[in-house]
Order: structure tokens, then sequence, then C-alpha cells
């Protein structure tokens, strides 16, 4: 199933990705930010788990904002999984 979910606090302004019938990561791109970081983090996470991917980057901050791209994935994660 196909999820976009809208940051809040970041550079980026929306994220896309896919979760499979496993739970895992599929196609995960970012819409604005940092672009070569944000496809990194898309190649990093292919196929993990999501909850694997969420204890990993939940939490990590940019600079002095409370919040990152990678957080607020973390957060999109959390918010499909437990629609």
């Amino acid at each position: 199933m196909i999820f976009n979910y809208e940051t809040k606090g970041t550079c980026s302004k929306k994220i896309t990705f896919e979760l499979d019938e496993e739970g895992k990561l599929h196609n995960v791109s970012f819409l604005g930010g940092c672009n070569g970081n944000l496809k990194a983090i898309g190649k990093l996470v292919e196929g993990k788990s999501a909850q694997e991917v969420v204890q990993i980057l939940e939490g990590n901050t940019c600079g002095p904002r409370e919040t990152s791209c990678a957080d607020q994935l973390a957060k999109a994660i959390l918010e499909a999984t437990h629609a």
C-alpha cells in the first residue's frame, strides 16, 4: 500500500513510501529537502522492516530543530502502521 505523509518542521514537504504485506518499506521518496541525503535514506531503508526503521530513525534531529526528515519518516511509518 502507498502512503503519503506531509512533514512538519523540516525542509522536505512530503514523504511517499510503500509498505508491503510483511511490513517492509519500499520506494521511499521525499519532496524537497537535501536531495542527496534523502535519496540515501531511501536506499538505506529499502526492504527493511518498518519497525526496525522507526527504532533507528525516531528522535533524530537536524541542527536546532526538534525533528528531521529521518524523524519525520519514522513518524510517517508509525502513522501508517497504526492507522
